[in-house]
């Protein structure tokens, strides 16, 4: 998809949510015959507001959707604009939660999207995105993955991150998740609310960004496997450290 193409966001969950936060930026609807009585309420909203909406068969929803993890229900929907955040002051809504998740060079959109569920699941309010060229954005799998997750997030992206956390460090602890070496997340301190720094998933924090950060937080694993999904061991750090 091109940058400005519109979202396809699938799945009852992820498209009942956006109709919530932002009914005015869906275009259109299209559902399966399963999915007409979910869908009938929706159909209702794009009616007032004189846009289309279109029962079809599963083969020809999988075409417009672009994969066959529809989940019945397609909305096409204006892309959502991630605001800059390179200037202070900074927005409040970056403190309003215990843990502040910041993803620098995480390359799997289903991965961002499992990461902002988990984030939202646990409270927390806003997500920051680096302009690292392997980060992956919001496209339509991140979407799907997030169950809806990323319309309770207000999300933006980061064009300096290891600026903003030199700034950021003045309020709050700004933990870098590594794989070895950094303190267990019930022992990082008592300070709150906090950040936590996800690095790619093969290369990990760029240095740059770790030089940035106050601390290090890593989990601790019986050595069966070297090693977690990033997504899983977010889930892992924010409910840890959001405690």
């Amino acid at each position: 998809m091109k940058p400005h193409d519109p979202d396809r966001i699938c799945g009852t969950a992820a498209v009942a949510a956006t109709f919530r936060a932002r009914p005015a930026a869906v275009l259109r609807l299209f559902y399966t015959p399963q999915r007409r009585p979910e869908a009938g309420r929706l159909c209702a909203i794009l009616a007032r507001a004189k846009k289309p909406y279109r029962e079809v068969p599963p083969e020809e929803l999988e075409r417009i959707a672009g994969t066959p993890h529809h989940g019945g229900l397609v909305a096409v929907v204006h892309p959502r604009p991630l605001p800059l955040l390179n200037n202070l002051p900074f927005p409040k809504i970056l403190f309003e939660a215990p843990v502040l998740p910041i993803l620098d060079g995480i390359g799997n959109p289903h991965n961002l999207g499992a990461i902002a569920r988990t984030a939202a699941f646990l409270g927390c309010r806003a997500m920051l995105l680096s302009a690292d060229p392997r980060q992956a954005t919001i496209a339509d799998s991140a979407w799907r993955t997030s169950e809806g997750a990323l319309e309770s997030l207000e999300v933006f992206k980061v064009p300096d991150l290891p600026g903003l956390l030199r700034a950021l460090a003045a309020h709050m602890p700004i933990l870098a998740a590594v794989p070895s070496g950094g303190t267990a997340p019930g022992e990082s301190g008592g300070n709150r609310p906090v950040a936590l720094v996800l690095g790619n998933e093969e290369h990990g924090i760029p240095e740059a960004t770790l030089a940035a950060c106050t601390g290090r937080v890593s989990l601790k694993g019986s050595g069966a496997v070297e090693s977690l999904n990033v997504s899983t061991a977010a889930a892992i750090l924010i409910h840890a450290l959001a405690k």
